[in-house]
């Protein structure tokens, strides 16, 4: 049991909170028994992204375990081959974001988890729906810049409750690893395919071939979403930084725009609440089009 604060290998997992650290060490903190919980559901499925979950080292405490579900995910974890090392609670109490450890932690290798471009268009292109009551048509989410942990994580968790077959990342972009934003997914990182790219063309051109409509979030220029039909069919739905709006290299390659009505004072929307507002009424459309 390590028992010391200023163990090396605890030293080095305090780090991850910082993404220099992430890439050197090429792995996530992962903590809460819902996130971790939903890891283990992916490993043990046959689907496509159950390949690309790898756990790596699970660090527990069992004098803070409360029930049966930390003990479960920590013998599930162990079986997919992480390495368990036990803690004392002091210990953990340092590696813990949480008001009140749950008494396990776990660590998840990071490039594993994520898909090239032309890995996730290929997994576009051979589709399989996740869930029986989702659309026949397809959504892809398109994050332009973001900057917010926690609205990429918001994000990345509403695409995964609507049956999003994947989200894009335009760089620079916040950290999709970052522990505010793994948090906001509340495990959907792990279920939602992503791909970065610098290259806008690495990408819209080739979800335009495919039959998608790339329709642009812009208060300016888009007509209100439910007196349009931008978002019929299968659309690729670009969001853009909270700051700036879409790039200009993204509207050559927008076939519309949609926006959302703003009765009161406020002169904009968050992102997340904005992205899950269309997401949403995307569903909506195309749910009745079943």
């Amino acid at each position: 049991m390590i028992t010391s604060t200023k163990n090396s290998r605890i030293v080095a997992i305090r780090k991850l909170t910082q993404r220099k650290h992430r890439l050197r060490q090429n792995c996530f903190l992962v903590e809460g028994l819902q996130l971790l919980s939903i890891a283990v559901q992916v490993i043990t499925t046959s689907s496509a992204a159950s390949t690309k979950v790898k756990p790596l080292e699970v660090f527990y405490s069992e004098s803070l375990f409360t029930g049966e579900t930390a003990p479960r995910l920590l013998t599930q974890l162990t079986e997919a081959g992480a390495k368990a090392t036990p803690i004392a609670p002091n210990v953990m109490d340092t590696l813990s974001q949480r008001d009140t450890a749950q008494g396990l932690i776990a660590t998840f290798a990071l490039k594993d988890l994520e898909w090239t471009t032309e890995e996730l268009l290929s997994l576009i292109t051979n589709y399989q729906l996740p869930i029986t009551k989702s659309p026949k048509s397809k959504i892809v989410l398109v994050l332009d810049k973001l900057q917010d942990p926690g609205n990429l994580g918001t994000l990345i968790r509403t695409a995964d409750a609507v049956g999003a077959q994947a989200v894009i990342l335009l760089e620079p972009c916040v950290d999709p690893f970052d522990p505010k934003t793994v948090r906001s997914t509340m495990g959907s990182v792990f279920t939602v395919p992503f791909a970065r790219t610098q290259n806008v063309n690495d990408v819209l051109p080739y979800l335009s071939k495919m039959g998608y409509h790339l329709v642009g979030a812009d208060a300016r220029r888009g007509s209100i979403a439910w007196h349009s039909n931008a978002l019929t069919g299968p659309v690729a739905l670009a969001l853009g930084n909270e700051a700036r709006g879409l790039s200009a290299e993204l509207h050559p390659h927008l076939a519309d725009y949609v926006s959302l009505p703003l009765h009161g004072q406020a002169e904009s929307l968050n992102v997340s609440i904005a992205g899950g507002a269309l997401m949403y009424e995307w569903l909506r459309i195309n749910s009745k089009r079943n």
